[in-house]
């Protein structure tokens, strides 16, 4: 009876956590296959519509760390309590609008609620699942960013034939206000006490080299997959392929969490299929300059499983170790927000490489090097084999 209980309660918080990560990337992304229409009605430049998004990101990076010290500190139940009707709030007043400085604020509030996503998550896998099973459980909140991501940019403009962007929008935001409401309903007290966060205890973490090597990890997966997501439409308009190709990519990002997950849970030591994984980013990224057709498809979601498979390994390791039991959404807010530095400087480098050689190969070639070398040598790391 206990065992089947505990089964019901981790299907539940694994429906959860794969909810409002779906929901954290499909409030985020939703507006990229907006942009014509929003900057048309609101007279706005393309500087001026990347900034809609951009405040997004930024208050999204910067209350990662926050949301994680307060999960720890009250407990994921309490923190999501207080973070998801903060988002539902956001996601819904945004479509009612009516000025471009009202939009911005709503993506400021809806940053900074959504933003508790990455550092709280990872704390209610260590208290919902045992330790060697919380690699499955990250990968399946893991996949629900791949899904979220997918069905904003696939399905937003076939229903914008339909109906208005305003309307889309009020549709999307329905999803957070029915998980809030879910969550206070579904989820009892007893599964979410949590320990009170030391913060000097939290100097000290800050100090172990073991979690700048987590970030490191981070930097390479991140960095890599977005800057890939971001160009790989212009790399395919530049070979004159199908511009549906560029599905693989998140394909494999999709797949990539469980089945990782799943296989790292049962390992004792990582390094190797961490090593793995760096040398295959490296050949399935390189593979993209392929002029073979079906190779590059391949490489595509070979490219997406294994820089995310990197990161589902990483953002698990905090939830197993002992070490940081009373700080794991410290942690993740550390690692996730620094980790940011990558997919904010490498795009750019991507995209001055093109402009300087007038070729994608030169950047494919550096995204390859960067990610999976920084991958491999990190899992070769003496920080990284006390993990």
């Amino acid at each position: 009876m206990v065992k089947n209980s505990m089964n019901h309660h981790q299907l539940k918080m694994s429906l959860f956590a794969f909810s409002i990560a779906f929901m954290l990337h499909l409030l985020l992304f939703s507006t990229a296959p907006l942009s014509t229409i929003i900057m048309k009605e609101m007279n706005l430049s393309h500087a001026g519509f990347a900034f809609i998004f951009g405040i997004a990101m930024i208050s999204l990076v910067a209350s990662r760390i926050p949301w994680g010290l307060i999960g720890d500190h009250i407990g994921f139940r309490n923190a999501f309590r207080i973070a998801l009707p903060i988002s539902a709030i956001a996601a819904v007043i945004r479509p009612f609008t009516k000025s471009y400085a009202s939009l911005l604020l709503t993506q400021l509030a809806l940053g900074f609620g959504l933003s508790s996503v990455l550092p709280i998550l990872p704390i209610l896998v260590k208290k919902s699942f045992q330790k060697n099973a919380t690699g499955f459980a990250t990968g399946i909140y893991i996949a629900g960013f791949a899904a979220g991501n997918a069905t904003a940019i696939a399905f937003t403009p076939s229903l914008l034939n339909y109906i208005s962007w305003r309307t889309i929008l009020f549709i999307y935001a329905l999803m957070p206000v029915l998980v809030s409401v879910f969550w206070w309903l579904l989820i009892p007290e007893t599964h979410l006490k949590t320990e009170t966060i030391q913060f000097a205890q939290f100097k000290t973490i800050l100090k172990d080299r073991s979690l700048w090597v987590l970030l490191m990890l981070v930097i390479a997966c991140m960095g890599g997959y977005d800057t890939l997501a971001t160009w790989i439409p212009k790399v395919i308009e530049m070979k004159n392929l199908n511009p549906s190709l560029a599905t693989f990519l998140p394909l494999g990002f999709f797949f990539s969490g469980p089945i990782i997950g799943f296989v790292s849970d049962r390992l004792k030591k990582r390094n190797s299929l961490l090593t793995l994984m760096g040398l295959a980013t490296l050949l399935s990224t390189l593979g993209i300059n392929t002029s073979h057709h079906a190779l590059f498809n391949l490489c595509l979601f070979l490219a997406g499983f294994c820089l995310n498979s990197v990161l589902t390994i990483s953002l698990a390791i905090p939830a197993e170790l002992e070490r940081y039991a009373s700080s794991v959404g410290g942690v993740v807010g550390v690692i996730s927000s620094l980790g940011n530095i990558g997919p904010l400087a490498l795009p750019v480098v991507f995209g001055s490489l093109i402009d300087l050689t007038g070729t994608y190969r030169v950047s494919i070639i550096f995204i390859s090097l960067f990610s999976g070398l920084i991958i491999s040598l990190c899992s070769r790391s003496k920080y990284f084999k006390i993990l």
